[in-house]
């Protein structure tokens, strides 16, 4: 059975390789194909195909489609009230006509901009401006794309729905997603600093008459937000790890201070109404994504699927520390383009399993999945931002992934090390 259940995730991989069906669609059907396989019956109260997988799984990760959507809201309000174009602005004016500090300052605002929201809207704040920016300074498309990939990405280990995602989908307390994430963090940032030092160096400068970008019209330049109001990224970061504040109520109070520092009293509920209904628009997805994954998780958590993958998995997975880094390292490819390593698909039922079958602790599986999505969240050219941030700056996915690649190698290899040394 446990063959039958691996062979049938390999055939979802495809479907979702040569997007046959959506990510969430195959995820569905690859865990009521699980469900049946493990032998679950259709009705019934504990165990069941169609409450335990299906109504308790879509809903299993509720509190992470709450983080998703607030911290979609808090994006929209950066936008709409102009806080991350005026960040960038200010960069700008401030770098003046040195690409590498142009770009430095902009990789600082992907930062800030990713540690609140993720995927392609977090790219958009900060490129939206800061790439035609970096391109008119110098800096080549590609690298300008490639320095808000990895600027959002070194502010992933900080987005705080992802603390939330993998401690629902891991059963794992926050705390102990948050201790893994902040060591990881500096990983992110170093070989950041390093791609834009290095590559702005080593592409050269290009003048920004030569280069064609494909981009959409730029937007109506809005007034410049308060000094103040451009705190705003740093709220709720601030309270979650000053002030071990929950995740949901300090999104909650970055939105409050947004509103607070750019919208007139009369013009507070309109704001906030507006930037809501946005909101819905840009979480829509990533939700829909986390109710499939829920499926998943509580479709190979049932015994039957435990019993049979667990031996499998167990067998094929190193215990030494030495052999678990270079192993996962060497499987760094397997988590782009929506592989069975990649966390926000299949990569949570393998997460699960991992965790379910006790074959590594639990903050083992954390930093092992978190080092996996540095290197999907930037190079995966099948990702949003990725696509996004690449076409923006004129050039294709793939020439973004082959720029960063190399480096959010090295982000892994470094996670994978220090899980390893700690978790192991």
């Amino acid at each position: 059975m446990g063959i039958a259940i691996l062979v049938l995730m390999a055939v979802g991989v495809v479907l979702m390789l040569t997007r046959v069906l959506p990510t969430a669609f195959a995820l569905v059907l690859l865990a009521l194909g699980i469900s049946i396989l493990a032998g679950a019956p259709w009705f019934g109260d504990k165990n069941s195909i169609l409450t335990s997988v299906l109504q308790t799984g879509a809903a299993s990760l509720a509190s992470t489609m709450i983080a998703v959507l607030l911290g979609s809201w808090l994006g929209t309000l950066m936008d709409e009230t102009g806080i991350a174009s005026t960040l960038v602005r200010k960069i700008v004016e401030f770098g003046g006509e040195r690409p590498s500090v142009v770009a430095l300052g902009v990789f600082a605002v992907s930062i800030l901009c990713g540690s609140i929201t993720g995927s392609a809207p977090a790219a958009m704040l900060a490129g939206v401006v800061g790439i035609p920016a970096m391109i008119a300074v110098g800096v080549s498309p590609v690298v300008a794309g490639g320095t808000v990939l990895m600027g959002v990405g070194a502010g992933s280990p900080l987005e705080l729905p992802v603390w939330q995602f993998l401690a629902d989908a891991l059963g794992a307390p926050v705390a102990d997603v948050k201790s893994v994430m902040i060591k990881l963090f500096p990983m992110a940032l170093v070989l950041g600093i390093a791609y834009v030092l290095v590559e702005t160096r080593r592409k050269g400068a290009r003048h920004a008459w030569a280069v064609k970008l494909g981009r959409p019209k730029a937007r109506v330049r809005r007034g410049d937000a308060p000094w103040y109001a451009l705190l705003t990224p740093l709220v709720p970061i601030v309270l979650a790890l000053g002030f071990a504040v929950p995740i949901v109520p300090s999104l909650l109070a970055g939105v409050v201070y947004a509103l607070a520092t750019t919208a007139r009293w009369g013009e507070i509920n309109g704001r906030a109404l507006r930037s809501l209904y946005r909101a819905f628009e840009v979480a829509a997805p990533p939700i829909a994504l986390f109710a499939a994954i829920g499926i998943l998780l509580a479709a190979v958590k049932l015994p039957g699927a435990k019993n049979a993958l667990t031996p499998i998995v167990s067998a094929i997975s190193p215990a030494a520390p030495f052999w678990f880094v270079v192993v996962f390292v060497i499987l760094v490819p397997l988590c782009l383009f929506r592989g069975p390593l990649n966390v926000f698909g299949l990569g949570a039922g393998v997460a699960g399993v991992l965790v379910t079958g006790g074959i590594y602790p639990m903050s083992g599986v954390i930093g092992m999945m978190a080092s996996y999505n540095q290197v999907f969240g930037v190079s995966d050219p099948t990702s949003t931002q990725t696509v996004w941030a690449a076409q923006y700056a004129g050039v294709r996915a793939e020439k973004a992934m082959a720029s960063t690649l190399p480096y959010t190698w090295v982000v892994a290899l470094g996670g994978m090390i220090l899980t390893a040394v700690l978790y192991l």
